[in-house]
């Protein structure tokens, strides 16, 4: 989400978040449910008096819904309409936020369709790696921020880059992180990994290490911080010739370094005080 959501505006994404996954689990199309939710979040992103009538506490719920109908109701799964005319009839704490909660329920459908088809954890490995890549890619960062191309060029690029090596989810999630709604698109594509762990109930731990390591040791890394942290954790492996041994853990604000540079750094300290 390009901002957290506070008061109204939580409690409202709150109960749409449980409300899209009964309608998921009642049959609903996950990924065509997606595409409607990022569809309409972008249309009232570009028309500033219909996001402002869709948010207007005086406008009744019933008015407003009458007013999605007429626009939308043709073009989205019944049960994609369901849920935006859910979401206008609720209070908002700000007009953009009403946006921000239909592309954040559209991320969460992605990862729904990701799990329906034994795809999540891929997912989630592969926004990281595709967003290291941006990150590290300063031709690719400049192509996909490039206002003089289109949207549907950048998405050509993305496909281009994707199709063949990533999960449908992982396609879909890349080509959203396009819309402009975030700084950047590597700033969309970590808030997309968030809500994904969020939402299956794990934490993320970026872990730096000198060389590749093992899948047993991955294994039982993730094993020590689960028991540590009381959650399950996904590991995102970044392999860092500056590490020079040993391993640094990032979950949050937190950080473990047992790398040799980090014992020699303290070893200085100590010898110098």
């Amino acid at each position: 989400m390009s901002h957290q959501l506070r008061g109204a505006s939580a409690d409202a994404l709150a109960v749409l978040t449980d409300k899209l996954g009964q309608v998921v689990g009642s049959g609903a199309d996950a990924s065509r449910v997606a595409d409607d939710l990022f569809g309409v979040s972008d249309v009232l992103r570009r028309e500033p008096a219909l996001r402002r009538v869709a948010t207007d506490v005086s406008v009744t719920p019933e008015g407003k819904a009458e007013l999605v109908r007429g626009i939308f109701g043709s073009q989205l799964d019944a049960a994609s309409l369901d849920l935006v005319t859910d979401a206008v009839g609720r209070r908002w704490a700000a007009t953009r936020d009403l946006g921000d909660a239909l592309e954040h329920l559209g991320v969460v459908a992605v990862v729904r369709s990701a799990e329906g088809a034994g795809q999540a954890d891929a997912l989630e490995d592969q926004l990281f790696a595709f967003e290291r890549l941006v990150s590290g890619t300063p031709e690719l960062r400049d192509a996909l921020s490039d206002p003089a191309r289109s949207v549907e060029d950048k998405r050509g690029l993305v496909r281009g880059l994707l199709d063949g090596k990533a999960t449908p989810a992982t396609i879909r999630l890349a080509e959203q992180s396009l819309a402009g709604t975030h700084r950047t698109v590597a700033v969309a594509l970590e808030e997309y990994q968030k809500v994904a762990a969020a939402h299956r109930d794990r934490l993320v731990a970026e872990v730096r290490v000198a060389r590749e390591l093992p899948e047993a040791e991955t294994q039982r890394l993730a094993g020590v911080l689960a028991r540590q942290y009381g959650r399950p954790v996904h590991l995102n492996i970044v392999v860092d010739p500056d590490v020079i041994g040993g391993i640094r853990v990032e979950i949050g604000d937190d950080v473990i370094d047992g790398t040799v540079v980090s014992r020699l750094d303290d070893a200085r300290r100590r010898l110098a005080g």
